[in-house]
């Protein structure tokens, strides 16, 4: 579990080492940017930024029910980023499972990738694709009730 807040734990500590010496000189507005701008990287890398995770097993058995695509993810991935900023709020609408946090779903991306944990991974309708177009992935979502 702490290897995915890794990332986003160092960018915070160098955002705060690299805009001390702005504070020390006097340039506040300098030193308020900067800090704002890792603290921002170190959000959008954390788990944060991506719906609640679910367990493999639990993801696959909404999907069969809902028919919703499952997104295996892992923290600090910038593909998985991308992925998720550009699906913006039809991300909701899928199931996501954090490889880092779950062995499972870990295994799923293995067997499906040549025993490489390449994410993103989607799977819609039992068919995985690995880092797929965002605007594919959000033509695969069931129309919202």
């Amino acid at each position: 579990m702490t290897r995915m807040w890794i990332l986003p734990l160092t960018l915070a500590v160098c955002g705060s080492l690299v805009a001390a010496p702005q504070f020390v000189k006097g340039s506040i507005g300098a030193g308020v940017a900067l800090l704002l701008l890792f603290v921002l990287l170190a959000g959008l890398n954390s788990p944060l930024a991506f719906p609640r995770s679910t367990g493999a097993a639990e993801a696959q058995r909404r999907s069969a029910v809902d028919g919703r695509p499952i997104v295996y993810w892992r923290a600090g991935c910038t593909y998985c980023l991308r992925l998720r900023l550009r699906l913006g709020r039809s991300a909701r609408r899928m199931h996501w499972v954090d490889i880092w946090r779950d062995p499972a779903g870990a295994a799923v991306v293995r067997e499906v990738n040549d025993g490489n944990e390449t994410v993103p991974t989607v799977v819609v309708a039992g068919r995985p694709h690995v880092n797929p177009d965002p605007r594919w992935v959000r033509a695969q979502l069931p129309p919202s009730p």
